[in-house]
Parts: C-alpha cells; sequence; structure tokens
C-alpha cells in the first residue's frame, strides 16, 4: 500500500526504502547494529519476488549484489562498520566500472560502541573509493535516500553508501510508505562491455571516476536532503550530519536561540554540497560542526574553506577537532548526544548553566543506590559456559600457563566473569585463528605456552578458513577449538552454513567445520560440551598434549535459539535439595550460583542455600553434573514445582 504512515524501525524502513527503489536481490552478512535490513527483506520475499540471501561474509555479499547491477538489475548488500574493512578491496575496484544496474552498500556504524570491538567511521570508505554517501537523520529519511540512491547509482553507473548508526537502526520513527517499484526489463550481461581493472585501462577508468563525482556534487548542491533552518543571516550557524542534526535542533530549540542560530544539515556527505556551504559561510563568523564519530565533515569544509576564503574574513570553527564536540571520554570518542551539543552552544555563546534542582538532585541518588549495574553473563543451557569451562580446567591441568585466543562473539563474554575470563586476545572476525599460528611461530624464542584459538560457526565460515589453511601449511603446534551453535547468535539467530537450513526456512544440509578441518589433513574430535562436561575436559586436556595442527568442534545448538523455534525439550528442571547444598560454605565459593554463572541458579542471603529460578531453567544438566555436594538433580517439570493442568 502506498502513503501509508506506520512506525517502523530505521532498519526496517532502509529496507522498506531498498524495495519502493526497485530493488531485484538484498544480501548481507550479519553483524549489529545492521542485522533487521536483511532479516525485513526475507519478510519481502515472496510478497515481492526479490532475492535475499545471508552471504557467507561482506566481500562475498558485495560481489554477488555487484553481479545483480552487472546485468542491468538493482542491488542492495548490508553490513556493519567492519564489514566495510572486509569488502574494501572489491569496493574500491568496483567504483571505477561502469554499472547497468544500481548498487547500494548499507554501512551501520556503532558509535559508543554497543555492540563491537571498534568504532570506526565507515564515512571515510566514500572517499577512498569515491563514490557518493548518504546519512539519513530519521527512519523516514533513511527510507528516502534508500529508495533515491538505488535509481541515483544506476543512472550514474556508480556504487553509492547509505550509512546509518546504532541509533537510528535501531530507533522508531513514523514513516509515509510509497509505492513499491516493479523490476522492468530482463537480466542481460552485455559481453561487448567487459568489466575489466587491467593495469592499462585502470587510469582511464579513474579519469572517468573522478568526472562522474564532479557532476555528483553539481547535483548534490540542491538536493532536498540537504537543509537549512534559521535566521538567514545567521552568523552562528551549526553543520551537522544524520542524527546530530537532531541533537543540534533539540539543543538549540531548548535554549531558544531560533532567532539566532543557523542550522545547516548535510544529508549527501560526500562529494561535499560545495556550493551551498560556500553560501552559508559566506555569511557566517562562528561554524559549530555536530556529527558521529570522526570530525568528518569538519576537516572537509575547512579544505572548502581555505580554497576560497569567504569575504568577511576569518571563520572561528568548532568540533571535535578544537575539542568543544566531546563526551565523557573526549572528543572523537563514543555517541554525540543533545547534552553534549548544549553544553558546547553554552560554552561558545556564554549562556549561564542553570543550577541544578534538590529533585535532580534526589533522582539521580535514588538511581545510583537502587539501580544495581549487571554483569554480562551467558545465557541459562549455554553451551558456551561448559565448552569454557572444559577449557579452563584442561589448561589448569596442563599447568604450562596455556591460554585462549578469540574474536568477537557471544562466545567473546569469555573475556569476561561468565567466560571464567579464559580469552587473552580479542579483537576483530577470526583474528585469534590468525593469532595462533603467530604464537606457533616463536618457539624457536623460547615460548613454550599452550595457546588455544577459540572460534564460533559463522565466524569460522566468515573468517577463519584462510587462518585454518595457513595453519595448516606451515605446520602450526595449535589447537583450534569450533564452538558450533548451529546459528549465528549474537546478531539475532540468523542461518549461516553451519545451520541445518537457509534463511528462507528451506532444509539445508549444514557444512559441517570437521569435514573441513579433516579435508586439511587436521585430526578432529567431535564433542558435546554439556552432554558429558568431563569428557569435554579430558577431550581439550588430551590435545594439548599432542604437538602439531589440532581441532575440536564444540557442538550443540544455542540455547536460546532452540528455546524459539523449537518444541521444548523435555529435559526436566534442576532442583535444588536444601539438605544437602550447604550454600555459602561450599568448596568453591557458591559453585553453582556465583562460579558457574548460570542465570537460573540463585542464591538466598537469609537461608543461605542456592535455588532455581524455574521458568529460566532449560534443564541442561550443567549444574548437576558440577556440583560439588551433588544437591541438584533434574526432575520433570510438575515434580519441579509446576501445577498440573486442571483442564
Amino acid at each position: 500500500m502506498g502513503n501509508d504512515r506506520v512506525l517502523l524501525m530505521g532498519n526496517e524502513a532502509i529496507a522498506r526504502g531498498g524495495l519502493e527503489g526497485g530493488v531485484s536481490y538484498c544480501t548481507g552478512y550479519p553483524g549489529n547494529p545492521s542485522s533487521e535490513i536483511v532479516e525485513t527483506m526475507f519478510s519481502f520475499q515472496d510478497r515481492f519476488d526479490i532475492k535475499v540471501e545471508w552471504s557467507v561474509n561482506e566481500m562475498v555479499a558485495l560481489e554477488a549484489a555487484a553481479a545483480f547491477a552487472f546485468s542491468g538489475l538493482r542491488a542492495m548488500v548490508t553490513m556493519k562498520q567492519n564489514g566495510m574493512n572486509v569488502c574494501a578491496d572489491f569496493l574500491t575496484t568496483v567504483c571505477l566500472d561502469e554499472l547497468k544496474g544500481g548498487l547500494l552498500v548499507v554501512v551501520c556504524d556503532d558509535p559508543g560502541p554497543l555492540t563491537s570491538t571498534n568504532e570506526e567511521d565507515s564515512r571515510h570508505f566514500a572517499k577512498i573509493a569515491q563514490i557518493p554517501l548518504f546519512e539519513p537523520s530519521t527512519p523516514h529519511e533513511a527510507k528516502d535516500m534508500a529508495k533515491w540512491l538505488l535509481g541515483f547509482s544506476q543512472e550514474m553507473g556508480l556504487p553509492a553508501i547509505l550509512r546509518s548508526v546504532s541509533r537510528l537502526s535501531h530507533g522508531r520513527g513514523s514513516v509515509t510508505l510509497g509505492p513499491v517499484s516493479r523490476r522492468d526489463g530482463r537480466a542481460f550481461f552485455d559481453l561487448e562491455k567487459p568489466l575489466v581493472g587491467l593495469p592499462f585501462l585502470v587510469t582511464q577508468h579513474h579519469r572517468r571516476l573522478l568526472q562522474k563525482m564532479h557532476r555528483v556534487q553539481e547535483t548534490f548542491s540542491t538536493s532536498p536532503f540537504n537543509h537549512y533552518e534559521g535566521p538567514r543571516e545567521a552568523r552562528f550557524v551549526i553543520m551537522a550530519t544524520g542524527l546530530g542534526s537532531l541533537y543540534a535542533r533539540e539543543a538549540v530549540h531548548m535554549l531558544g536561540l531560533e532567532n539566532k542560530v543557523g542550522i545547516l544539515k548535510i544529508g549527501t556527505s560526500w562529494p561535499l554540497p560545495a556550493s551551498l556551504i560556500r553560501k552559508h559561510l559566506n555569511r557566517a563568523d562562528q561554524v559549530l560542526f555536530v556529527e558521529e564519530i570522526d570530525p568528518f565533515l569538519e576537516d572537509q569544509v575547512k579544505v572548502l574553506y581555505a580554497e576560497t576564503p569567504p569575504p568577511q574574513g576569518r571563520i572561528r570553527f568548532f568540533g571535535k577537532n578544537t575539542g568543544d564536540i566531546q563526551g565523557d571520554h573526549g572528543p572523537g570518542v563514543g555517541e554525540v548526544n543533545t547534552d553534549i551539543v548544549l553544553e558546547a552552544l553554552r560554552r561558545l555563546l556564554k549562556i549561564p548553566k542553570p543550577k541544578r534542582s534538590a529533585h535532580t538532585k534526589s533522582a539521580e541518588h535514588i538511581a545510583s543506590t537502587v539501580l544495581i549495574p549487571r554483569e554480562l553473563a551467558f545465557c541459562q543451557g549455554c553451551p558456551h559456559r561448559a565448552s569454557f569451562l572444559a577449557i579452563k580446567a584442561a589448561l589448569q591441568l596442563d599447568g604450562r600457563k596455556g591460554f585462549v585466543v578469540g574474536d568477537i562473539g557471544c562466545y567473546g563474554l569469555a573475556a569476561g566473569a561468565t567466560g571464567y575470563s579464559q580469552i587473552k586476545a580479542l579483537h576483530c572476525m577470526g583474528s585469534g585463528m590468525g593469532n595462533v599460528s603467530g604464537f606457533s611461530a616463536l618457539s624457536s624464542f623460547g615460548f613454550d605456552q599452550p595457546v588455544v584459538a577459540v572460534v564460533g560457526d559463522s565466524t569460522f565460515f566468515h573468517a577463519g578458513l584462510p587462518a585454518l589453511v595457513n595453519a595448516a601449511f606451515n605446520r602450526a603446534n595449535a589447537l583450534f577449538i569450533v564452538l558450533d551453535n548451529g546459528v549465528t547468535a549474537m546478531t539475532g539467530f540468523q542461518v549461516n552454513p553451519a545451520s541445518p537450513f537457509t534463511g528462507s526456512n528451506m532444509p539445508n544440509p549444514p557444512v559441517r567445520a570437521e569435514d573441513i578441518t579433516r579435508g586439511l589433513g587436521i585430526e578432529t574430535i567431535v564433542v558435546d560440551p554439556i552432554d558429558d562436561v568431563q569428557k569435554a575436559i579430558e577431550i581439550v586436556y588430551c590435545r594439548l598434549q599432542e604437538d602439531g595442527v589440532k581441532a575440536i568442534v564444540s557442538r550443540r545448538t544455542c540455547s536460546t535459539y532452540e528455546k524459539r523455534v523449537t518444541p521444548p525439550v523435555r529435559r526436566g528442571k534442576a532442583v535444588v535439595d536444601p539438605e544437602k547444598c550447604i550454600g555459602e560454605r561450599c568448596g568453591c565459593n557458591r559453585f553453582c550460583s556465583q562460579v558457574l554463572g548460570c542465570p537460573a541458579i540463585g542464591y538466598d542471603p537469609h537461608t543461605e542455600k542456592a535455588f532455581i529460578r524455574e521458568p529460566d531453567c532449560n534443564g541442561c544438566g550443567l549444574c548437576v553434573q558440577l556440583c560439588p555436594r551433588e544437591a541438584i538433580s533434574l526432575v520433570q517439570e510438575q515434580e519441579a514445582g509446576k501445577q498440573p493442568d486442571e483442564s
């Protein structure tokens, strides 16, 4: 339906914009905060006859999407900021082609960060690749930009980038739906126009690209996605991108500066709308930049200013470079918000700061004493808890000060208390597997500590395979443990090659990690870490005593995912025998509730006994195996306290 107003998450709005823009194919790799775009596209798939897939990594996703653009259709690829690093090689070459169709790259950055190991600003890739970049500020604008960019990309024969951030991707707003565009024509790759980047052709293709971008810049200076509000002759102007424009507007309103301060919202961030910006620079004495994460706009505007100084003379610029826009950790770090803009405006315009009321002070005090911080923990029944327990015990038995290296994912929490602080190095996807080869090469320098690399099933296929091949080829002394829970759990339970079905819920034989490792000549053992944790400890320990490349696949379905998609497995519920439980006096300092750390197990300070939070327990039985007093057992649900069904 067209012209309906609905409440949409930013990512849902981007997906809708792709649909309205005539996208035929959407692909990506899951990663917060971008995952919902492809998930939403899957919900459109059958109804609108489009193709959607989760790819094995961002490079493959972009390469596959480009094939549609090569053949005259429109395609969209999604990722988080780290994915831009993965696909940069292809992005910086496909931009030199003359695309027949549209190719939209949607990247969602994570300032803060909320779910990432960095807070990279992906806008720089637009400048590196010399392709258009748009930054929306609301879900509705995100929808409109995605729709417009698909057509613009096809018209210019260029890829284009739409950049979102966490608060926009996961925020909600009112969106007016437009008509869905149907694709016209048949896909066809023109053999008379090959797309090849041979060295002797690159310079002429590069020149063509720069000529295109000059035309793009002229178009952007009159784009409706750039907007000015405020006094016509404002001497103080805020230049903002993305959510920064909303923060600026709110701060200006709160301080009553609407008749004094102008706000220039830049939606087309690269190439800059030069003539539009010059017009406002020619009137201003002071300019404040509000953007996330880096001073990208700030730096480019200063270059523009240096090239064509305004007639009124020197302008004072304020932003991240001057330290005027900064949060608790300094400029260029973390998210921007309204309070940060408020403080900058108060300081620069010499506006007194209001006194804090007694009510505000009281509320802050109550919040600090009542709201108890929660530590991150594996879910109840999570197989990773058992895997890291086995690894910890095996390394202790080994006694050679061995340690674990890993990467981002649910299992990355094992760098903290929930995984017994086992991961000692954690960076990008697959980095632990690559680290192991380097540690192995240190043997001639006196290094003799055993090193274990852990990797999730999705990451194994995304980024771990090259490192595995490298270790096998170079005969590393390494132990790889693949934590296979059958789904990409951290980002919202998306499928991956280890899953038994596709993103469209079609049954599909899973790709087994052990088939790949054994194909490389690596002896591999498969174990269920929860089914028999003592056996898992023994397997890890024995592998640590062997030389060469070794592999273990620790396989058990993600407990939270299993509960969502399959009928409950009647394992029963754990119960604590109060006669056997000795609580605080337990040999491992309340092992079950404090050391094991399962959210389903609590400790009652009044009775000084452990207890089971029945709704949370999924009956995995790990606590039963490990309780030193044998005070925990599994019983059927009704025996565990459920009332019988009277009907």
